[in-house]
């Protein structure tokens, strides 16, 4: 008789197969032809061994053992069926002339689910074994429900993890755009406050500068004029010396221009930097962003304690304006110039950068001199940023996790390990480009942004 499979059909019920095992062919013949009537399949075996392997190669719905037979009998064979792994959870039903009841507690203790007393009554048969065969079938219904709970339960953990980390790098990204707005706001306030007395400062000190050059065309007149002015007068040319204030004076008032004109470049690049991205792209000079966000970063170009300045190599290309949200591209620049300071800071252990020869750039001693190379290209489609330094570089494994969220490599305190993941994210999701990193040990790190003229 054919055993069915459960898939075939979700409504019809499998034919169950039930393992006779039992050395009288006569009880065989009885339970072959009562099972089968009532539709079940029915394997029959004359000893334990044979009945064991059987269960082993065609594992049953349940198996009726006989306790008394030959060579080993039904409790030694219950109890290799219950350690092994592929018939241990099938019911077992003993078989007994026995009616003592220790006997039968015995059969329990061995893992038997219930007993069946010779000679059979073809009626209780039939009833015990649905009775098992119906709370198997509940027990498998039960394990597989509970495997599928099982299952979702992993999918839902799984899915509410990702849906926790993007909310944690949405919030960190608001966070980050209410900064860079409260900076931008802060910064065009000050900013509105500073160009008023600069702008004083600078008219006054065109004024000055005018009438200074008057007087000291004056002085010159008069001192050809009368060459001779008396002792009073000359020694007070010569306390003062009147000749290096002359050529002096002018000098400080060019240098006090210098100075004013600085803070207020200073200051717009600060709005330029800061400023808002409205929800419309704007047509924006790239190069100007990169320009303002190294005047920011000025200070820490500068020469430090353990290593001279850096040396910033910029090779821009004709580019043309391009659509783009200019403040989140400049969170970009920003981050990666400011990684990249950190690596050339954090090669300072492993590298002689003191001395002569690490003050001036030559062909030479490229690696020896700290330095970052910005360069832009475009094509017909894409414009290209690379930004790179010959810092300490990284190793396959942390390159292959840097743009993921809260990975960092610097020391507590000093990284949130979330520059470069926000940065991905504006680059590829905001702009529809792409952003990748090339970087070895010891030989520094690139850079590469592409971003489509049109997205």
């Amino acid at each position: 008789m054919e055993k069915h499979n459960s898939e075939q059909s979700p409504n019809i019920r499998p034919v169950e197969t039930i393992l006779v095992i039992d050395d009288s062919p006569t009880n065989l013949e009885v339970l072959y032809t009562t099972l089968s009537d009532a539709g079940y399949e029915v394997l029959v075996e004359m000893d334990g061994y044979s009945g064991i392997e059987q269960a082993q190669n065609n594992p049953p719905d349940l198996i009726l053992l006989d306790i008394m037979m030959p060579k080993i009998n039904g409790y030694e064979a219950c109890r290799k069926l219950q350690s092994n792994p592929i018939t241990k959870d099938i019911p077992i039903i003993f078989m007994t002339a026995l009616s003592d009841t220790l006997e039968k507690v015995k059969g329990f203790q061995m893992g038997a689910v219930d007993y069946i007393t010779k000679p059979f009554q073809q009626e209780e048969v039939i009833a015990r074994i649905n009775v098992q065969l119906k709370l198997r079938r509940l027990n498998l219904e039960l394990d597989h429900q509970k495997q599928k709970l099982e299952e979702r339960v992993v999918e839902r953990t799984a899915e509410l993890s990702e849906a926790l980390e993007e909310l944690q790098q949405t919030q960190l990204q608001l966070v980050q755009t209410e900064k860079i707005s409260s900076l931008g706001q802060m910064v065009a306030g000050v900013a509105h406050e500073v160009n008023n007395p600069i702008g004083f400062i600078s008219t006054n000190l065109y004024h000055a500068n005018q009438y200074v050059n008057d007087l000291i065309n004056l002085l010159k007149l008069y001192r050809e004029k009368f060459p001779e002015p008396g002792d009073e007068i000359e020694e007070i040319i010569e306390s003062v010396d009147l000749d290096h204030i002359s050529e002096d004076l002018p000098k400080l008032i060019s240098s006090m221009k210098l100075g004013s004109d600085r803070i207020r470049g200073i200051m717009q690049s600060m709005r330029t930097y800061s400023r808002a991205d409205g929800k419309e792209k704007k047509a924006v000079d790239i190069h100007e962003g990169i320009e303002t966000t190294l005047m920011i970063l000025q200070h820490r170009l500068k020469p430090q304690p353990k290593r001279p300045a850096i040396h910033v190599v910029k090779e821009y290309g004709n580019l043309p304006l391009i659509e783009c949200y200019p403040g989140q591209l400049n969170q970009v620049f920003m981050n990666l110039i400011a990684n990249a300071i950190d690596a050339i800071d954090e090669s300072v252990p492993d590298r002689d950068w003191e001395g002569d020869k690490g003050r001036h750039l030559t062909p030479d001693n490229v690696m020896l001199v700290p330095l970052i190379c910005i360069c832009t290209t475009a094509d017909k489609e894409n414009v290209t940023i690379q930004i790179g330094d010959n810092g300490k570089g990284m190793d396959l494994s942390v390159r292959d996790q840097i743009f993921q969220a809260f990975y960092t490599t610097k020391p507590e305190g000093k990284g949130t390990g979330l520059g470069l993941s926000i940065s991905y994210q504006i680059i590829t999701e905001k702009h529809g480009g792409t952003l990748e990193c090339i970087s070895s040990p010891g030989k520094g790190t690139e850079f590469i942004i592409q971003l489509p003229f049109y997205t």
